[in-house]
């Protein structure tokens, strides 16, 4: 028993260090934020597809509802990638990341209007650190200052996050995580096809070689084990987690792109990093 525990937390881990890898391929991927994610879904959803084939798993979705849930998720998934690689272009991997993990307080600030959840005192307060540390992520309030945009793109696509994850959560009772991931990143792929018609949608060869990275590693492995493991453990314990993932994300920028986070970028981590572990015990406690 103890050896299956530690066997969930280094899965846990291990899907939060791979899905981290999408900074410094979102920072380094000379497409636009749209095409980036369409062909990162195509192939990703090719190598899902294959997988769920040899499984012999079944595509069959049972009911309607099941359906609008996964059509909502997958929508809110890609609106929350679109908006996080459009702040990693922007900004930095250490700003993206940072602004994105804001989605753990703020999912315990939208979870009341989905479920029977009150929202605790604890929660409001938190929420207000959380603001503290995007002021200090932002260098000046000029919204014409790319990385002022970069942290808003971030904040809102951890928004649409953290909408995502309430929305598979209630799918995860009918569902693996691999066959959720494959259908979010077909309604996806619907969603975003429009692209194709106003953009140019070929990728050099050193893109090619970044998005089959970032397919493989970050979307088909990363998401799907991340989706997997939220029937292993609580959600607090899932923010703990998590929280992590900004500092493997930096590493990942340090070494790969050579970015140093400024004093204010490390401030500002630390505190939405420290709400994040806080709210995580916090609702740790409370379920």
């Amino acid at each position: 028993m103890k050896n299956q525990h530690l066997k969930n937390i280094l899965e846990l881990n291990v899907a939060v260090m791979l899905i981290s890898t999408s900074g410094v391929f979102g920072r380094s991927i000379s497409l636009a934020p749209g095409l980036t994610i369409w062909w990162r879904c195509f192939l990703a959803a090719i190598i899902l597809g294959i997988y769920c084939w040899n499984r012999k798993y079944s595509f069959k979705i049972e009911n309607r509802k099941n359906f609008f849930n996964l059509m909502l998720s997958g929508g809110f998934l890609g609106a929350h990638w679109v908006t996080y690689f459009y702040s990693l272009q922007l900004s930095s991997v250490a700003i993206g990341m940072l602004s994105l993990f804001t989605y753990p307080v703020i999912t315990a600030l939208l979870e009341p209007l989905f479920f029977k959840i009150k929202l605790n005192k604890i929660q409001l307060l938190l929420g207000l650190v959380v603001l503290v540390g995007i002021y200090f992520l932002t260098p000046e309030m000029n919204i014409s200052n790319n990385y002022t945009k970069g942290v808003f793109w971030g904040v809102i696509s951890a928004v649409f996050y953290s909408l995502r994850n309430i929305l598979t959560k209630k799918n995860l009772h009918h569902f693996n995580g691999t066959k959720v991931m494959f259908y979010q990143l077909v309604i996806i792929l619907v969603l975003l096809w429009p692209v194709f018609f106003k953009l140019d949608f070929t990728p050099n060869a050193s893109d090619w070689v970044k998005l089959i990275g970032l397919a493989l590693i970050t979307t088909a492995i990363g998401h799907s084990l991340f989706v997997g493991v939220f029937k292993k453990f609580t959600i607090g314990t899932v923010s703990i987690m998590s929280s992590i993932g900004p500092i493997y994300g930096i590493l990942f920028g340090l070494l790969f792109l050579n970015e140093i986070p400024a004093g204010k970028t490390i401030i500002g981590g630390v505190l939405i990093l420290t709400t994040v572990a806080i709210e995580g015990f916090n609702s740790t406690k409370t379920k």
